[in-house]
């Protein structure tokens, strides 16, 4: 066992702070990373403070790692010393059941070992995430990061390139689909990038006029205000997948409607409470709503590959370690364009 650097929390109400935290030792199947860069995801706000519960204490977030080999076992076969690597919101699983053998990971039946707040089998405890400056992790759970792109802004495809790469691809959106991207943040940013580049017309739809330039550079091709009645219903009855990427609590119903007949909305963003469903908008032009979590270790390679292929990262500020905290709270205004990562090197 070895202590890495990181920063943790204690408490729902603590700031985070400088700790000390244990890592394995590099095991025969085991990729020992030391971490360059980590991206900051909604989901470690939500961890840290216990909002949607089961957070144990201390808790080192970070999900999206992006970082070089320093060692390997002796039985890795796809890593050396030196290589670059990635690791994302998973770092074991059981391997066994029917959603991992079939690449699904992220739907274990036995319970996904996810990279930070889950049971650690190897120390005990729970795992300990990217906030970090080194992490091991079992090669099956390792990804390789093109090296034709920026590494700092590849970090935030580990988790929002993934969210939006996995339903966007699931419902085969391509050339010849209307294509809508309900909010332009962390996430919407990337599926805006992704729909672009497979060819689909893409259509953001946002409550915020002052977003549409940024929607355009990014690869949109229109942007409708979702707060204008008017502009809504110009698109009704005509959108083939609308990916829905808010958090926040909003009128999923006005989204239905645009949907046209065998149209999916597919949810990704995780508002705190439930949102209320007008079945009704279902029912009628035969609509489906669903969700998506992630995707499994093979479809994350995929969507990096592909990245690889048509430049694709994305918009990042890089932050020092230590702005973690402030981080945070511009991240709860939206006060950011649009990911937040941070340089682990500043972690002394």
């Amino acid at each position: 066992m070895s202590n890495a650097k990181a920063y943790s929390t204690d408490a729902a109400t603590s700031p985070l702070a400088p700790a000390s935290i244990p890592r394995r030792e590099t095991g025969p199947k085991d990729v020992h990373i030391q971490i360059l860069f980590c991206g900051v995801c909604h989901t470690d706000l939500h961890i840290s403070r216990n909002e949607w519960g089961g957070t144990t204490y201390p808790c080192v977030p970070g999900h999206e790692i992006v970082g070089r080999v320093i060692k390997t076992g002796a039985e890795v076969k796809h890593f050396k010393e030196g290589d670059l690597a990635a690791v994302g919101c998973m770092v074991d699983s059981c391997r066994c059941c029917e959603n991992c053998r079939d690449g699904f990971e992220q739907f274990c039946e036995s319970g996904t070992i996810f990279t930070y707040n889950a049971p650690d089998k190897h120390l005990g405890g729970m795992t300990y995430g990217g906030y970090s400056d080194h992490v091991v992790v079992d090669e099956a759970f390792v990804l390789r990061v093109p090296g034709n792109l920026d590494l700092a802004a590849c970090a935030p495809l580990l988790c929002a390139g993934i969210t939006t790469y996995s339903p966007l691809r699931h419902h085969k959106v391509g050339k010849g689909q209307k294509v809508g991207i309900v909010g332009l943040g962390g996430l919407g940013h990337m599926g805006v990038k992704f729909a672009h580049a497979f060819g689909a017309h893409v259509v953001v739809l946002t409550t915020s006029p002052g977003k549409a330039e940024d929607a355009l550079r990014l690869g949109a091709d229109e942007v409708v205000i979702s707060t204008s009645p008017d502009e809504m219903k110009k698109h009704a009855n005509s959108f083939h997948f609308i990916l829905d990427t808010v958090s926040a609590p909003h009128d999923i119903n006005a989204f239905f409607a645009l949907l046209k007949r065998d149209g999916t909305l597919t949810q990704v963003g995780v508002p705190a409470q439930p949102l209320p469903v007008q079945v009704f908008s279902l029912l009628h032009n035969r609509r489906s709503f669903s969700g998506s979590l992630i995707g499994g270790i093979r479809e994350t390679q995929e969507m990096l590959d592909f990245c690889g292929e048509h430049s694709i990262t994305s918009d990042i500020e890089l932050i020092p370690i230590q702005k973690i905290n402030e981080a945070y709270e511009r991240l709860l205004k939206s006060d950011v364009k649009y990911r937040f990562v941070i340089d682990m090197a500043t972690l002394q």
